[in-house]
């Protein structure tokens, strides 16, 4: 036998110093990898977590003097996002379509399809909305005439408050069956 080999060399017997310094250092190794784990795990948990605790934000949004909008016409009113992000820009602005019924009765309607949300028109001859995109139809009611809408277009809660017109601008919920 050869007399150079060491005692914590032999054929994979390892003394005590040696054994506990390799589990020290093992249980160091997990110790810090964890923590990276949590410092960099628990902030993206946060973020993809926090928006199911968050409550939607509601503003009343001014769309105009109630003398700006003539009985029976429907006009699109552009309005901002009531939560834009700071990046935004012109996205943050969205359409809304505005009847006025009667001399105190109006009706706002998102300008977006409930079927996958693309801006639908109004068709003043036909006194419809129509959808470009899938073939989506709808009365001047909002609800569905023809075409794949699961649903009728989403209506704002109306106001009239010091003689101006105001819708209540919450997030426009937007089917996405086909």
């Amino acid at each position: 036998m050869n007399e150079n080999i060491t005692d914590h060399s032999l054929a994979g017997v390892e003394t005590p110093e040696v054994l506990s310094r390799r589990r020290f250092l093992e249980k160091l190794s997990i110790a810090l990898v964890s923590l990276c784990a949590a410092v960099v795990g628990v902030p993206i948990i946060g973020f993809v977590i926090a928006p199911l605790f968050r409550k939607a934000p509601e503003k009343w949004v001014t769309l105009g003097k109630v003398g700006d909008f003539q009985v029976g016409k429907t006009v699109s009113v552009t309005v901002l996002d009531p939560s834009p992000l700071p990046w935004a820009g012109i996205t943050a602005k969205n359409a809304v379509w505005l009847r006025r019924e009667s001399e105190t009765g109006f009706i706002a309607f998102a300008a977006n399809c409930t079927h996958l949300g693309c801006p639908v028109r109004w068709m003043e001859g036909a006194e419809l909305f129509m959808c470009p995109c899938h073939g989506g139809v709808y009365y001047k009611d909002g609800n569905v005439a023809a075409g794949p809408p699961p649903r009728p277009l989403f209506r704002y809660d109306v106001r009239i408050k010091n003689g101006e017109v105001k819708i209540n601008s919450v997030v426009v919920p937007i089917s996405t069956t086909l």
